[in-house]
């Protein structure tokens, strides 16, 4: 499936189910040799996607397993041709390869056989990023979503009539499970709209009566810049959450003084499903004194959060370490990998290459990635803490901290700035901001102010990439 929020996306993932089939989600950013090699690695016999994309689709799908295709139009049960998000100024002609609306018209009344299926039969197959390694194949199976849409439902209280708005792109294991299917198993409606667009989504929430979404802090963010937002925009929302990447607790607080709503953090990743350490919707997550690190919230029901040492032994509470998880909602292994399997999910336990706190509570504080920590003349410094520092600077939109090769040093510590519409703040002011805040050797030794910072398609900010940037000469 190669598909952006649209109808048919949600359409094709309850056919192939009914089907006893897996849907292999991709990113239709994805082009040519990265769309292939996943293709590949799957193994996928059909191919869902747009007209628009199907002429490069099929050079690029030349000699692969691919057998069918389906192809659809982003114009077609939509309502509003809005050209934000659907540019295109005319409808396709539909394609002669299965097009999506002229076979459902052509089978109306028809269902498929009926089957046997299990709750370890695979539902979805959903790729990590593969910043550590090549892309791996998540196998989320039909008992995990079971089990991350039922707990995640509770936990909220999403109910029958219930407006969930996709907010998270549907290709993301997020969008896909907590947006998607929880509104199916939950009796809501769900609300789709295109591609994310800020404006478009800020109409979305009034026009649909939106009640709930997840989504990236960034696409908040984004919503909140748009000049004309204002509480009326969220007057039918009950619940807000957001996962993909841990909130500085400055942004939610501003965030709830202009529009009246907390924003809610979750945690998640492709090996769990989705979100399974979420903020209850009664309360406010507290901040971590030695830290000043915001929660993520806590378990949601069945899974077992610990923090590990390397050597896998628990530590007690509030001492760092990896954070692993175990529960109904982590898959069963990666797909044909079994010494990744082997690595990463030992007797099904998840080590999850986060670095994190518990507490005595079970409040759980993720503090960065592994792979993210910055040595500074041996002493260890964690992106997290020094990007929450620049977020309490006022005119401070969105921040990024990498470490970068430093010949006296080792590594030092680099940050890359978005700033708010007008605002003035110089990369002077910004590290003398951060001086007053952070130990010496945690502050900023380069800053640099820059319009955007490169994201992924869930809208996660994107350190590798600025990583390589500051590395070239």
């Amino acid at each position: 499936m190669y598909l952006q929020n649209i109808p048919q996306f949600v359409v094709a993932l309850l056919a192939l189910w009914k089907l006893g089939a897996t849907a292999l989600i991709l990113n239709p950013m994805y082009r040519r040799a990265e769309l292939r090699r996943l293709v590949d690695d799957a193994g996928a016999t059909g191919f869902v996607c747009r007209d628009a994309d199907l002429e490069e689709s099929l050079e690029t799908l030349a000699g692969s397993s691919v057998r069918w295709t389906v192809t659809t139009s982003d114009r077609d049960y939509q309502t509003r041709n809005d050209p934000r998000v659907l540019p295109e100024l005319t409808h396709p002609t539909a394609s002669p390869a299965n097009d999506l609306r002229a076979l459902v018209s052509a089978r109306l009344g028809q269902g498929p056989p009926g089957l046997e299926l299990t709750g370890d039969d695979i539902a979805l197959l959903t790729y990590t990023s593969g910043t550590t390694g090549p892309p791996k194949g998540a196998m989320n199976t039909h008992a995990n979503l079971v089990a991350v849409t039922s707990t995640y439902a509770a936990w909220t209280g999403l109910e029958s009539g219930d407006v969930v708005f996709a907010m998270a792109p549907l290709f993301h294991i997020t969008g896909a499970v907590v947006n998607a299917t929880v509104a199916l198993l939950a009796d809501a409606t769900l609300a789709l709209a295109g591609r994310f667009h800020p404006e478009v989504a800020l109409e979305t929430f009034v026009e649909q009566g939106v009640t709930t979404t997840i989504g990236s802090i960034t696409a908040y963010n984004a919503m909140a810049a748009v000049p004309w937002v204002g509480a009326d925009h969220f007057a039918s929302v009950k619940v807000l959450c957001s996962g993909g990447a841990p909130i500085p607790p400055a942004t939610v607080e501003r965030f709830e003084e202009r529009f009246g709503h907390y924003i809610h953090n979750a945690y998640g990743m492709t090996e769990t499903s989705s979100a399974v350490i979420v903020v209850p919707i009664a309360s406010r997550a507290p901040v971590e004194s030695a830290s000043g690190t915001l929660a993520i919230g806590m378990p949601l029901p069945g899974l077992t959060a610990r923090v590990v040492a390397p050597d896998g032994t628990p530590r007690p509470p509030l001492q760092q370490g990896e954070l692993e998880l175990t529960g109904p909602q982590v898959v069963p292994g990666y797909w044909r990998r079994p010494e990744d399997t082997a690595t990463t999910m030992p007797g099904g336990r998840l080590r999850t290459g986060d670095v994190a706190i518990i507490d005595a509570e079970g409040w759980v504080y993720l503090v960065d990635r592994l792979k993210d920590q910055i040595n500074v003349s041996g002493y260890k410094v964690w992106p997290r803490e020094v990007e929450d520092a620049l977020y309490e600077h006022p005119d401070v939109r969105e921040v990024a901290v990498v470490g970068e090769p430093d010949e006296y040093r080792g590594e030092s510590v680099a940050a890359y700035v978005s700033l708010r519409a007008g605002a003035v703040a110089t990369p002077e002011s910004l590290v003398a901001h951060a001086r007053k805040r952070l130990a010496a050797y945690k502050v900023p030794r380069r800053l640099e102010i820059i319009d955007e910072l490169p994201k992924a398609q869930t809208g996660k900010i994107r350190r590798n990439v600025l990583r390589d940037r500051g590395a070239k000469p």
